[in-house]
């Protein structure tokens, strides 16, 4: 996954407006499932150990953290015993932190789990936030999130210390000079140094693949015969992959905002470069500019920033690269548009104090100066899943064809193809994430014609990757990261339906 897709960009998003192969499918799940009242109790997997199969929950209180606060009576929080290597389930085991509020009415699904995105996204903090959206889901469903391994209260991995991180802020992620190459490419490697110092053994054990099982195991010990799902970003990738190894477990499964399965790491960042120019000119037009001299504008700013950082209301610059990531947030969702313009407007004047706020917003970063780890998870993960290394030659070779694709967002992501998992501790281990789920329930895949991070297309390569009526495909003409709760009723009623009905829509239904 290019840099783009994450778990930051979702929640700052949020904030602003108020993989691994598998030579083929489990095939122990039983079918069929109730439509109210409990759940049946679900089967334990024969292959993996009592110990696990049935730990019970102690569900208490939830506690505050370092990055939120705690999120009041109607949540619970536990942990989840999982094997550290799923190829030894009897072996060593690692603490997953789950989060659950139960259902508010009488005629209860069962569980509905949810991955926000990332990889690296935390959701045991942004699972309450996220509840007021799916307030209809929740009379009929325990909402239920989780922290994947790697991640936040799940053995959470930080490579760098806060004043590291902020010192990597100064390097050049458009080198143009030797030593700007030399630099960017030795920043590289020494992340990869203390992401492996931080997570030690886990590091081989953090992949999609693994925590699909871990959500398998999640939902035997939560006593769901079958696995109903809402994926979000990278979220619909992770449940593609839990589809395809355990297709006779899948219940209802949402897939929205569809990462591209049939894209390896540089046709990821091609996708990214083409959703976000996408979206910038959307946004240009929304504003009366013509998008090509507009984007030609926004370029030549970065061009002098990167020449002359601006000054900042604090003593920090405002870099290129700080600049590219402020535009990227706002892009993110429509209401985010004016903020741009304000921040676009005083850039131009020389004052590059807004963009840095929203670097910062998706950076994590605090008015303190502490950073979070999101980013540092996402890449463990995502490095952990991709083969591809390209080189640094061949990534120069790729340049013209990204400044071609986007001359904002296209030179960031296409030196990011090399950088992102540059001289990395530990091999990837596919090209692209196997999803095919023959045997499955319908998966709804919807897609958004306006995403900046998943472009639309990623929909329909998810949807007939799956498989002839597995993926059905929904489609929402509209902007913005997600298309459920942004606004389109067709969209959050079609969703529910099928979330609480089963009522799969017609394969291809649009919405405007």
């Amino acid at each position: 996954m290019a840099r783009f897709a994450r778990w930051a960009a979702l929640t700052a998003a949020t904030a602003l407006l108020v993989t691994g192969c598998s030579s083929g499918g489990d095939e122990d799940g039983k079918s069929g499932e109730k439509s109210g009242g409990k759940s049946p109790t679900a089967a334990a997997d024969p292959r993996l150990p009592a110990s696990l199969t049935s730990q019970k929950l102690d569900w208490k209180e939830c506690e505050a953290t370092d990055d939120s606060e705690a999120p009041g009576d109607d949540w619970r929080c536990a942990t989840l015993k999982a094997p550290l290597d799923w190829s030894e389930p009897a072996g060593e085991t690692i603490d997953i932190a789950l989060i659950r509020s139960e259902a508010t009415g009488d005629d209860r699904i069962g569980s509905l789990l949810f991955n926000f995105g990332g990889p690296g996204g935390s959701g045991v903090s942004f699972m309450p936030y996220y509840a007021s959206l799916a307030s209809d889901l929740h009379k009929r469903y325990d909402l239920v999130s989780f922290d994947p391994r790697g991640v936040a209260a799940s053995e959470g991995v930080r490579c760098r210390s806060d004043q590291e991180i902020a010192a990597a802020e100064s390097v050049d992620s458009t080198p143009d000079t030797p030593a700007e190459e030399t630099a960017y490419f030795e920043d590289a490697a020494d992340f990869g140094k203390g992401c492996a110092k931080s997570a030690g053994k886990l590091m081989s054990h953090v992949s999609t693949t693994d925590t699909a099982r871990d959500m398998d195991l999640m939902r035997q010990v939560l006593g769901d015969e079958k696995m109903h799902y809402f994926g979000i970003s990278y979220g619909t990738e992770l449940g593609g992959v839990y589809a395809h190894l355990f297709p006779k477990k899948v219940g209802r499964l949402v897939l929205d905002a569809v990462v591209d399965p049939s894209a390896d790491s540089v046709d990821h960042a091609k996708n990214q470069a083409r959703g976000f120019q996408r979206a910038l000119n959307n946004y240009l037009k929304s504003t009366g500019q013509d998008p090509q001299q507009g984007t030609q504008k926004v370029a030549d700013l970065l061009k002098r920033i990167d020449a002359n950082p601006l000054p900042t209301s604090s003593d920090r610059k405002l870099t290129q690269t700080l600049a590219i990531t402020g535009i990227v947030l706002p892009l993110y969702s429509e209401s985010g548009w004016p903020t741009l313009t304000s921040a676009l407007k005083a850039a131009e004047a020389g004052d590059g104090s807004q963009l840095l706020s929203l670097a910062d917003d998706y950076n994590e970063r605090d008015a303190s100066g502490r950073y979070g780890t999101g980013t540092h998870s996402q890449r463990v993960i995502s490095c952990l899943d991709a083969k591809q290394r390209p080189t640094v030659e061949e990534t120069k070779a790729l340049l013209p064809e990204f400044e071609k694709i986007s001359p904002v967002f296209g030179p960031f992501l296409g030196w990011d193809t090399a950088g992102w998992c540059h001289d990395w501790p530990v091999p990837g281990q596919h090209d692209t994430p196997e999803v095919s789920a023959p045997g499955a329930s319908p998966i709804l895949v919807v897609g958004n014609t306006g995403d900046p991070a998943t472009p639309y297309e990623g929909a329909r390569e998810m949807a007939n990757e799956l498989g002839k009526g597995v993926g059905i495909l929904l489609t929402w003409q509209g902007e913005g990261h997600g298309a459920y709760g942004s606004g389109s009723s067709c969209i959050d009623t079609t969703i529910e339906d099928y979330l609480l009905s089963g009522t799969t829509p017609k394969y291809g239904k649009v919405c405007d």
